[in-house]
């Protein structure tokens, strides 16, 4: 492999000279530079990443620490981050958290020892004093999906208020009354926010939301069957079951096939978060999906834009209602498989 000497050589200038060169300092003539630039060429030389970071105290490397990434939303969000980050000429490395909080920060060390650039994180609960110290101490950051209320960080996420006000007035005018929530974490945002939102709605049409119609679920399909088995055992069950993610949405379908029942016949199912494989199940799923490639890629752009000295946006695109079977709708009502729509008009507000 060509080091920096043989292109100096074969340039017939300093090594002094190849690294202004690679490093496009102005001070080097236009003769110099195309003889190095072409002995880099002819060598095939590759710059050391690592020692180029030493000396211009950047990596071009992204962090990114997902929720869990077995699940289909954070995989397709990491793809997005990847392809947008590489043609902004940076790498990512990529952390799972496995929604667990210390696994996360384990993540975000690491990460944060490799001197990256900047971090993108999906939190997996409300606090982390190390990404606070992190944040306070100059780190480049921008959270994605969920956050941590209170930290001055840009956020980029998707608001799915008006899908879920559509999602209950779907299901109302279909007849349903009873209709029951699987809950995520409470510790984190998207957790609290989509019960909070499935209560309003329902508060609109003048539809209790019992304490036996909320089960807590933790965004994996274990307790999204566990949740489900329970609201079958109620002496009223209830008519459907709103999963707060697609995990616990597929659990739900398991405790319910369990039993030898069918969705939508004997209980209806919807979910928050589409995923490819709802168009496959059967029925096909009812859910809101989230733009999720979209918000992967405005993660990367305010992310390079605080590392590159640009004001950063906080960042939110709507959430929309995807018509299916599983709640008893026409045939004629399906929609087509999951598939990203063109991004609405974001609501975009600028970080100080």
């Amino acid at each position: 492999m060509a080091s920096i000497k043989d292109v100096a050589t074969e340039a017939g200038v300093s090594v002094a000279t190849v690294s202004r060169v690679l490093n496009d300092h102005p001070s080097v003539s236009a003769d110099a530079r195309t003889r190095v630039l072409a002995a880099v060429e002819t060598l095939g030389y590759r710059p050391n990443a690592v020692a180029r970071s030493l000396r211009t105290d950047q990596t071009h490397t992204l962090g990114l620490v997902i929720s869990d990434v077995m699940n289909p939303y954070f995989t397709e969000l990491a793809r997005s981050v990847e392809e947008e980050a590489r043609a902004l000429g940076y790498s990512v490395i990529i952390g799972n958290a496995d929604e667990r909080p210390e696994l996360q920060d384990h993540h975000v060390r690491n990460l944060l020892d490799r001197r990256i650039d900047g971090l993108l994180v999906s939190p997996t609960d409300g606090g982390s004093p190390l990404m606070l110290d992190a944040a306070r101490g100059g780190t480049p950051m921008v959270f994605v999906d969920r956050w941590i209320p209170g930290m001055d960080v840009p956020v980029v996420r998707a608001d799915g208020r008006a899908a879920v006000r559509d999602l209950v007035a779907h299901l109302h005018g279909l007849g349903h009354r009873r209709l029951a929530i699987i809950a995520g974490p409470a510790a984190t945002t998207t957790g609290s926010e989509r019960v909070e939102a499935f209560r309003e709605a329902l508060a609109e049409y003048g539809i209790p939301l019992p304490d036996a119609y909320t089960g807590q679920g933790d965004f994996q399909a274990e307790s999204g069957r566990r949740v489900t088995e329970g609201f079958l055992d109620l002496p009223e069950p209830p008519e459907v079951v709103f999963a707060a993610d697609n995990l616990m949405a597929l659990g739900a379908l398991d405790a319910v096939r369990a039993r030898g029942m069918r969705v939508p016949d004997d209980i209806a199912l919807a979910a928050f978060d589409d995923i490819p494989w709802f168009v496959h199940t059967d029925p096909p799923i009812t859910a809101i999906a989230q733009p999720t490639g979209e918000l992967g890629r405005a993660a990367v752009r305010a992310l390079v834009d605080r590392i590159e000295g640009r004001p950063p946006e906080s960042v939110t695109l709507p959430a929309r209602l995807v018509v299916r079977r599983s709640c008893g709708e026409p045939a004629l009502q399906e929609q087509p498989a999951h598939q990203e729509q063109p991004a609405q008009s974001p609501v975009r507000r600028s970080k100080p």
